[in-house]
């Protein structure tokens, strides 16, 4: 059995199908072929060039089929054979990848999909709202305070920024318990209750640490930062939690060259049951077809596996939710940070409410 990872490579036409075999060769047994002598590895794990495509001068898209056995059930090394020592050279972008069924079925996916999430906080079929908290620096109490602003304004997810980690101005085992405890005040004069997202940060053991002390304050959503945590984590506290909600965050997503619809359904595989990324026109530079490509792969059919929900950011305002909702439609969940932590103070709450309404359909 074999998968297939897809490359944009760099090349001129002479030289394109050696190029192929070369990228076969170091992605599958990164040695030459003659010094293979075993049957089994020549037939079974040696990488097979498939389909070369020319899509712009220069720059071609070819295919290799990789062996499932290289993989087993873990993430990081998918990853590894996907794109290891190719992303060394600076030639090879990785733009797409396709797994059998079989394979698919060995990872967890999103525990909740878009359903889920909804159903947690009563939005039927409409867009979903979430804020994020921050500046980092503030103390738990200050952190807590915007929670319940924003809370009161009626959104359905409030999550921390990925910036905030343990730090001694907000350790994680204060902050979670204020915020979590600021949600509920809020809910007692709303009647809707926003679920707070704090975010996981540290090694594997300080992850599930958290997520206990999460779970004590009566949270059902975390948040995760793939490439930084490393992809083998994510599935491992996904699948040892299928009844929490992972916010994939795409943080350092830009450090390689992974095309970023291909890099957000990875974060889908391990369990994201968000997919946040950068939307066209804010502060990254995002086109308006690669979004549209991203929102897509983390909806499709993927075998078994549960859709997770696009979540378009970064430096989003209220006045683009119609635009937004227009371009991705109402499976999408619409993120802003900054630009309501703008408003004075006593203002807030009103401007997140805004907010909230232009999702749910109303107006601003």
């Amino acid at each position: 059995m074999r998968f297939v990872a897809v490359y944009r490579v760099r090349s001129d036409a002479a030289s394109i199908e050696a190029r192929a075999r070369a990228i076969a060769i170091e992605q599958s047994i990164e040695a030459p072929l003659e010094a293979v002598r075993d049957d089994y590895v020549r037939s079974e794990i040696v990488g097979e060039p498939g389909d070369i495509r020319e899509i712009a001068p220069r720059l071609y898209e070819v295919e290799i089929g990789l062996a499932a056995a290289t993989v087993g059930a873990d993430a990081g090394q998918l990853l590894n054979m996907l794109y290891g020592n190719s992303s060394l050279q600076t030639d090879v972008e990785l733009a797409d990848f396709r797994l059998p069924d079989e394979m698919l079925a060995r990872f967890p996916g999103p525990g909740q999909g878009l359903a889920g999430l909804r159903a947690r906080v009563g939005a039927g079929t409409r867009a979903l709202s979430c804020v994020a908290i921050k500046p980092q620096g503030l103390p738990s109490a200050g952190l807590a305070a915007l929670v319940e602003a924003f809370a009161r304004g009626g959104v359905d997810f409030i999550k921390d920024d990925h910036g905030l980690a343990d730090q001694a101005y907000s350790p994680f085992a204060e902050r979670v318990p204020a915020c979590a405890a600021a949600a509920r005040r809020a809910a007692d004069r709303t009647g809707s209750l926003a679920r707070y997202v704090p975010s996981l940060s540290g090694h594997y053991g300080a992850m599930r640490d958290q997520i206990a002390i999460a779970r004590e304050a009566g949270l059902d959503a975390v948040m995760v930062a793939p490439m930084i945590a490393g992809l083998s984590t994510c599935q491992a506290l996904a699948a040892d939690n299928r009844d929490l909600a992972f916010f994939a965050h795409p943080t350092m997503g830009g450090a390689a060259r992974i095309a970023a619809p291909a890099l957000l359904r990875l974060f889908r595989l391990v369990g994201g049951d968000v997919g946040i990324f950068p939307n066209y026109g804010g502060r990254f530079g995002y086109s308006r077809e690669t979004c549209l490509a991203l929102a897509r792969g983390l909806r499709a059919p993927w075998g078994g596996l549960k859709d997770a929900t696009p979540t378009p950011a970064g430096g989003m305002t209220t006045a683009r939710v119609g635009e937004m909702l227009e371009f991705y439609g109402p499976d999408t969940m619409l993120l802003i940070g900054g630009a309501l932590l703008a408003a004075p103070t006593d203002q807030l709450t009103a401007q997140t409410a805004a907010f909230a309404r232009a999702v749910a359909g109303g107006s601003p």
